[in-house]
């Protein structure tokens, strides 16, 4: 079987990453060649300023997906979340490997949680919607912008910039960091997490049939299901990576979804939330649902001042 490139972020995480993706095909395909190719990306190379000041949809993926078209590439390994909801044409997802946890974590002191951070707390965060969610429950703390690797952030931190963290949990968890975790925040705390988060995406040419047929190997049928659903409710809405928009998917009985997703302003007023339920067939028409829904409720007012705000995001 002929060799194959994959395009990855230059990231240690991105990096495990890429590296699950080819091991995962080399399994499956022992004679398959498989080279990886770091590409650096904007959202790589500007890491002095907030992510929704600087960004657009493409931040991560803009420089991948190009080599991708051209054909520098064969296909391209994405953290999903960062993965816009329109793909360049001549581009899809071939594959949605299974999810890792979806949930976010909070990284502090021993037994820090949301309720004990005491007032005034620094705690560090690139994502308006973690600060969002965090300044609803706890709007006395400090929320502080935050770039680089999970590495870096960690280092931030024992230095003494920040009181805690919030960050992905499949993040510090393939990075074996997981031990670093003070609390995990999903669905007991009503916490809500990114589009995509937790799952990997891997990004092919349409019209290349051979790569396709070997990526699809990959694919994991309940991820891809949950995850339509919240990159619908995120392109209804026309929100970027960059806004305080959240979802929590979870599997019911009978092949069905529950999609729970929230609007909520920068500081985590107003805020906005509701789900929808329906087959898992039917996951991108549920995403479109529940945001219409909120929409008519007023969410999109509020993400038309987010835009007003921050327009290179859009």
């Amino acid at each position: 079987m002929s060799r194959l490139i994959i395009g990855t972020r230059r990231s240690k995480l991105a990096r495990i990453q890429s590296a699950f993706v080819r091991d995962s095909l080399a399994a499956i395909f022992p004679g398959l060649d498989i080279e990886e190719r770091i590409i650096v990306t904007t959202g790589d190379r500007i890491l002095d300023a907030p992510l929704a000041k600087i960004g657009d949809k493409g931040l991560f993926t803009r420089e991948i997906e190009q080599q991708l078209l051209d054909g520098e590439i064969d296909m391209a390994v994405h953290s999903y979340k960062d993965l816009p909801t329109e793909l360049p044409a001549g581009l899809e997802v071939g594959a949605v490997l299974e999810r890792a946890p979806a949930e976010d974590a909070l990284i502090g002191a021993p037994g820090a949680s949301l309720e004990n951070l005491p007032a005034g707390a620094r705690v560090g965060s690139s994502s308006l919607r973690r600060i969002s969610q965090l300044l609803r429950r706890r709007p006395d703390v400090k929320a502080v912008d935050i770039r680089g690797n999970v590495n870096t952030r960690l280092d931030k931190l024992d230095a003494g910039e920040y009181d805690a963290l919030i960050l992905a949990l499949a993040g510090l968890t393939r990075m074996g960091c997981a031990d670093r975790v003070s609390l995990v925040l999903g669905e007991d705390d009503n916490w809500l997490h990114a589009v995509g988060q937790g799952a990997l995406a891997v990004e092919v040419r349409a019209d290349d049939s051979r790569v396709k047929e070997i990526v699809g190997a990959l694919e994991h049928p309940p991820t891809r299901a949950a995850t339509d659903a919240e990159r619908a409710f995120l392109r209804e809405l026309e929100g970027g990576c960059q806004v305080p928009v959240g979802v929590l998917t979870s599997a019911l009985p009978n092949g069905r979804l529950r999609l729970s997703g929230m609007v909520a302003g920068l500081c985590g007023s107003p805020f906005y939330e509701g789900e929808e339920t329906g087959p898992a067939e039917e996951a991108s028409a549920l995403g479109g649902r529940l945001a219409r829904r909120l929409i008519a409720e007023g969410a999109g007012a509020v993400l038309a001042d987010i835009r007003s705000q921050c327009p290179k995001m859009y």
